[in-house]
């Protein structure tokens, strides 16, 4: 005897079990109601369609009801809300838009209801300036209005998944866009020591952001709408997204003997059955059971509410199937970035009591030589057995993977260890032979297997002075771009030498830029005879959780036209360049333009949207504009005050003085190896394009640098002849520090820095001469060496350890290659 089966609600749930179920059973009567007039459509799409992403609307359109009638043989029915149901009889009660109203009996019952988007009883939210995102009706309302009004200002309720995409989207509008969250932070799925860096994405990308401020009161105005938040801030705006959340779309169960949850979700076993027989239910109406600490949750997404609709057609056709859990994986894209997650979170394991670790890694996306790799920020949480508990990831490329590594790991009780094993598909573009994930496990296997003990960033600012001491072990020029206050430097490559400089009757906090140093510095002090600790994710971690969105500025929403058309001179194009190569484009085109002028920079480097902010801010340019889209940072900036001007170091030294005293940069250059040759003018490259006087000391080996390649007839005794022979003649013939390989080193380095776009080392010794740094040759080393300033190249000049210990007196830099 044929089966019927009445399912209410399509979309993810609905519309998998119809689908499914026919597939199991030729012979069964399958209904489907819809209150909506779509049975089937991307929802996860909308914001998209609105943002003008997706262009076609028919894309949403995933399965129309003749579609789904002439594939699956399913009666159907648009327009058609179920309001009553009578579990005795077996019967429901539809209010049709063609039929009217009439009743329908049933076998079988699946309830796929969904959810609706909250309206919280605040003063004015029946505004028609007020509009909710839920289907593509939703949509179309919000994208006529967008299109035809000419709205310009919008204000986004809520930092959910759906108000984050909203606020997204309204920019790719060129709308400006205020997105208001009562909560301290965004996005409940992240912890808030990670969301940081999407809340920063967002504030880059143009949308103002108001954190920790409800909404009071919806004013509505002739042309306009007034959003009073409790602060008594007053937002005005065109258009208002309401995205506080959702709730079950359960109203018409009131009254029946279904089970419900205290917030209105039907409540299921593991076969996803209610207490009432032959009564199934599934998507976001209903409760679950958390995979990770076994609690009952709801979490409305489309994942799990398309494997609900197979597990419950199985189980109607006879096939016994159970649903293990929802475990939350999610993904969300914030402009350029990608954010995603699985598992708990901190907040929802310290209100389960469940005691766990957390360590951070910030690895390349793939191998840092291939171009194109940028950095992930991985955030992992596990157990003293080596469970995982969950993992957050945010970063610009191969952030969606390995979250998804995870969250199968979980999904089949991996560990730790498990994690540390997998082999993943490696090749230079796509990752690194030690995966991020497997990166990640390291560390956190080194915290299980007390190789390390860590800090977590939060608790760095309430250590305790008297019994602790922080110590930076990063480089100077890190350090110079900030440093945790009250700590100590002493560099990673210099501390098995200055061991005596520390107190082994404190403990000691290391710290690097993202740990990895941290924890070689560690082990280093532990194996002396300190207590030391490492702070797991370093520097970058603690510095992004510092992140605070600016106040609102009106004047500074948009660009005047003076800004932004009428005096840009010339457009720029660095793209491909590495650090310093797109500062450097931009000191030589500065250079170029009369003051006041406009400059327009594209670059694909991702340093160098903070790069040049600073840049701007310490050669006093006006820094009009910055953005970034798809990769691709685009900067305007307007040139002020006196031109620095770097073709000479008298100038130079001038300026420098005028901007900061002793803020000049000197190093000394004793290599001769290539490798270290081109760290010794990127620096001076980088440090020149900021405006600052740059001394290189050229000194035994490193002169060699300086050589030109022809051979220079000079008069020399047999000893200096000698010497000659020995030593390179040129930067050409310089080898590398390690893996030389009888000269194949270095012309692969060569090769790979060309195909990166990376400047050669004669170029760069070029760029130095040419942005005034001043490249000074020992005069005592050339003496010893039996080198002749003719055999050097043009614009190096001659000095002794006098004038370089002159020039070092005024710098606040001194590095030793």
């Amino acid at each position: 005897m044929s089966k019927k089966v009445l399912i209410v609600g399509g979309v993810a749930g609905g519309a998998s079990t119809a689908a499914r179920l026919r597939r199991l059973d030729e012979t069964a009567e399958i209904i489907m109601f819809e209150k909506g007039e779509h049975i089937s459509f991307a929802n996860c799409g909308l914001p998209y369609y609105i943002g003008e992403v997706i262009k076609d609307r028919s894309n949403l359109l995933v399965q129309t009801p003749e579609a789904m009638h002439n594939r699956f043989n399913i009666d159907v029915r648009i327009n058609s809300e179920v309001s009553n149901i009578n579990f005795e009889n077996k019967t429901v009660k539809v209010n049709s838009k063609d039929k009217g109203e009439y009743q329908e009996s049933f076998d079988y019952l699946v309830l796929a209801p969904g959810a609706k988007p909250m309206k919280p009883p605040i003063p004015g939210i029946d505004s028609s300036k007020i509009f909710t995102l839920r289907n593509v009706n939703d949509t179309d309302k919000i994208k006529s209005f967008v299109d035809n009004s000419g709205c310009t200002n919008a204000v986004v309720i809520g930092g959910g998944y759906i108000g984050v995409e909203m606020a997204e989207n309204l920019r790719h509008r060129n709308i400006n866009v205020t997105l208001v969250e009562a909560a301290p932070h965004i996005l409940a799925p992240f912890d808030s020591d990670m969301v940081t860096i999407a809340e920063k994405e967002l504030e880059d990308n143009g949308v103002n952001l108001i954190l920790g401020d409800g909404v009071k009161a919806f004013n509505e105005n002739v042309t306009s709408i007034t959003v009073v938040l409790n602060s008594g801030t007053e937002i005005e705006a065109d258009i208002v997204i309401s995205a506080i959340g959702v709730t079950p779309d359960t109203a018409f169960l009131k009254d029946t003997p279904m089970e419900m949850g205290p917030k209105g979700h039907i409540i299921v076993n593991e076969n996803l059955q209610t207490n009432i027989e032959n009564v199934y239910a599934l998507g976001d109406a209903v409760e679950v059971v958390d995979f990770i600490n076994g609690s009952k949750t709801a979490i409305p997404l489309a994942g799990p509410a398309n494997k609900q609709g197979r597990i419950v057609a199985d189980n109607i056709s006879g096939i016994k199937s159970s649903y293990k859990g929802t475990q939350g994986t999610s993904i969300i894209k914030v402009f350029d970035l990608t954010c995603a997650g699985t598992g708990n979170n901190e907040r929802i394991l310290n209100s389960k009591n469940i005691k766990y670790k957390v360590i951070y890694a910030l690895p390349q996306s793939h191998a840092s030589y291939y171009p194109g790799a940028s950095p992930i920020t991985i955030k992992l949480i596990f157990n003293d057995e080596g469970k995982v508990l969950g993992a957050q990831a945010i970063g610009y490329e191969g952030v969606d993977k390995r979250i998804d590594d995870i969250a199968s790991l979980i999904r089949l009780n991996g560990t730790i260890e498990d994690l540390t094993q997998l082999e993943l598909a490696y090749a230079p573009p796509y990752s690194s032979a030690k995966d991020p994930v497997n990166i990640a496990a390291y560390i956190a296997e080194n915290v299980l297997t007390g190789k390390s003990e860590v800090v977590l960033p939060r608790d760095i600012d309430n250590f305790n002075k008297e019994t602790t001491l922080i110590l930076d072990v990063r480089n100077s020029i890190e350090r110079e771009n900030g440093y945790i206050k009250d700590s100590m430097h002493i560099p990673v490559d210099e501390l098995r030498n200055r061991l005596e400089e520390l107190p082994k009757d404190k403990e000691i906090w290391v710290f690097c830029q993202i740990g990895l140093r941290g924890y070689i510095a560690e082990r280093m002090l532990k194996a002396n005879g300190f207590k030391a600790k490492n702070i797991t994710g370093g520097y970058k971690v603690y510095s992004l959780g510092k992140f605070k969105p600016s106040k609102i500025n009106k004047e500074e929403k948009s660009l005047s036209k003076e800004e932004t058309s009428s005096d840009i001179v010339t457009n720029v194009d660095a793209c491909g360049l590495c650090c310093p190569g797109p500062l450097m484009k931009v000191k030589e085109s500065i250079d170029a333009i009369r003051e006041g002028s406009t400059l327009k920079v594209t670059a694909s480097d991702p340093g160098f949207y903070e790069d040049i902010k600073a840049w701007c801010k310490r050669t006093d340019n006006n820094l009009l504009n910055l953005e970034k889209s798809k990769g691709i940072i685009t900067a305007t900036i307007k040139k002020n005050g006196e031109k620095i001007s770097l073709n000479n170091s008298e100038a130079a030294a001038d300026k420098c003085e005028k901007v900061s005293p002793k803020d000049n940069k000197t190093m000394v250059v004793f290599s001769g190896d290539l490798d270290k040759a081109i760290a010794s003018f990127i620096i001076a490259n980088g440090a020149a394009s900021m405006g600052k006087k740059v001394t290189m000391f050229f000194t035994f080996w490193g002169i060699n640098i300086l050589r030109k390649d022809e051979k220079v007839t000079v008069n020399k005794n047999f000893i200096e002849k000698m010497f000659g022979k020995m030593m390179p003649r040129g930067s050409k013939r310089l080898k590398l520090s390690n893996m030389n390989m009888a000269g194949m080193g270095p012309k692969m380095i060569r090769n790979i820095m060309k195909k990166h776009n990376v400047s050669s080392l004669e170029e760069l010794i070029k760029s130095a001469i040419k942005n005034g740094v001043e490249i000074v040759a020992c005069q005592m080393s050339m003496e010893l060496l039996g080198l002749r300033k003719e055999e050097l190249i043009d614009g190096v000049k001659i000095g002794g350890v006098g004038y370089y210990l002159g020039e070092a007196e005024d710098s606040n830099v001194n590095l030793f290659i």
